[in-house]
Order: structure tokens, then sequence, then C-alpha cells
């Protein structure tokens, strides 16, 4: 069960266009939308196939104000909400948003110690039904750090959910860390470049023909970023902008011949692409047309 403790279990996406972002993920991913709302919350729910796999809901109010941009959240599930939170605290992180029944259970939207945002969930009202094989199309099939400091923040997360560098053997010196949780590889921890103001999560979803998708990312208007870039295990990668500015990346295979291959200079972990900034903000710069 993706629920168990110290799994991400959920994932949502805080957008100023439900609806549109809805069709936009539906037509790149192949989510198909379900309405979830109650009197008190606009919420819909994507399902891959018929398990729920993400919530969609609006960017608050208060967090436009304060200028937050649309961005995706992942739920980390959780035994006991209010003892993670007094962890969380004493391991030099801090609380968003404290822990708070909502539509999905009891919640707690956090930061690490160097300003990555996740959340906590406990008692889960979907996806538990969801298999644990990351590799299934329309899943979150990667999650990735871009932290300020990779080497210093890998304890935090080991302290707080139990995770585990996947290689004992790995060395320092390396850029990319494999991390896994209940003795599965799940992501990756890097450290951000320079020009990246705020760390982050980036979570990469699974997609049956990286191409096909990369151009449905543009036709829908969104933006990919970066790739496709191959990686070492044979998977292609693209990072990409939804129409609302919300980073998310895809993976998958590639079986399109001929296509025009990326440079050695772009087969690299970079934590900025095409102007727009890990953090979810795009920036544009003007160019003479």
């Amino acid at each position: 069960m993706v629920d168990q403790p110290g799994r991400f279990a959920w994932y949502e996406l805080l957008t100023t266009d439900i609806s549109g972002a809805a069709a936009f993920y539906g037509k790149v991913v192949g989510w198909a939308a379900k309405d979830a709302s109650t009197p008190e919350l606009a919420y819909t729910v994507l399902n891959a196939g018929d398990a729920p796999v993400v919530g969609f809901m609006g960017l608050p109010e208060e967090g436009l104000r304060m200028g937050a941009t649309p961005r995706w959240v992942g739920y980390v599930a959780v035994d006991d909400m209010d003892a993670k939170a007094a962890q969380i605290r004493r391991l030099g992180g801090a609380i968003l948003v404290p822990p708070t029944d909502s539509n999905i259970g009891r919640i707690s939207v956090v930061a690490d110690p160097q300003g990555a945002t996740f959340a906590l969930v406990t008692g889960l009202s979907y996806g538990q039904r969801q298999a644990c094989g990351l590799d299934e199309p329309g899943r979150v099939g990667w999650h990735e750090l871009l932290a300020e400091d990779r080497t210093r923040i890998f304890p935090f997360y080991g302290a707080l959910l139990g995770w585990q560098k996947a290689s004992a053997e790995a060395d320092p010196a390396d850029l990319y860390e494999l991390f896994s949780a209940a003795g599965q590889t799940i992501g990756g921890m890097l450290t951000k470049l320079p020009s990246v103001s705020q760390p982050c999560w980036l979570y990469y979803f699974n997609v049956d023909d990286i191409g096909a998708a990369a151009r449905r990312v543009n036709a829908g208007g969104g933006r990919v970023l970066q790739g496709p870039i191959e990686l070492p295990d044979g998977c292609w990668i693209v990072r990409c902008a939804d129409p609302q500015g919300a980073l998310f990346a895809l993976q998958g295979a590639w079986d399109q011949k001929g296509a025009e291959q990326p440079s050695a200079a772009e087969v690299n972990w970079s934590a900025r692409w095409g102007g727009v900034a890990s953090q979810g903000r795009l920036v544009l710069h003007k160019t003479k047309r």
C-alpha cells in the first residue's frame, strides 16, 4: 500500500485554474477528472484508470496575496501527525500549516531545514488502493529534491521519515543521491544551482511515450523546459511548466527514430530550465522578434 508510513501517498496541485489544469493534465498524462467538491472547498480528483492519483484545488487567496504561485505538493503518510510535527521542529524544520483536519485526512504542510516544502497526512481518504509499483502509466514514478545542500539535508528526512540512502557505497562527491522508502528506491536528491532561490520537490509522472507527451504539453499551452533527455537506464525525461506555471516532469520510453538528440551539455540535473526557476515562478526574458 502506498499510504504506509514514510511513503508519498498523495499529491495535490494548487492552481489558479482548476478546470483548465484538469483538461491540460488529462490530455498530457491521461488522467480522468472527477468532481469531489464540498460546500466548503472546490476539489477535483484525477484518476489513472479507476485509481485516484492526485487532487486539484485552488491556490488560497491568502497565498496569492503573499505572492505564492501554482505548484505541486506531495504528501507523505505518517502514523502520528502531532508527534511528527513536534519532531520537525526539533530537527530544524518548520510547520507552515499546523495539523488540521481536511477533506483528504489530517494534514500538515511543512518545510525542511533548507526551505523545501512538502506535506504530511494521516487517515488518507484517497490513494489507498494505488499499487506500489512506480512504473505504471499515470502514476507518480519519481520524487526529486532540489536542495540547498544535498550533502547536509538527508539526515533530516532519514530521522523524520525513515528514508535510507539507496547505495551504502555512494561517493559523497556524487551530484545525485538516491533514496529509498520501505525498501524501494523512490527518488533522488541534488544540490540546486545558485540561480535558484528556493529549494523544492519535483514530481515525475509516468507516460507511455515521452515524445508524444512533450508535444501534448506544448499543444495544451504548457512549456517543455528541458528535454527529452535520456538517462543511463534508458528512460527519457522532460521537465515542464503547465499553463498556470506549476513545474512538473514526465518520464517514459521514447521509440522515436531519427529525432534530434540533446547535446551533452543538456544532460545534467539542472535546477533551472528555460528561464523557469524551480520554486515554481515563471521568469520570462524579453526577446526581440
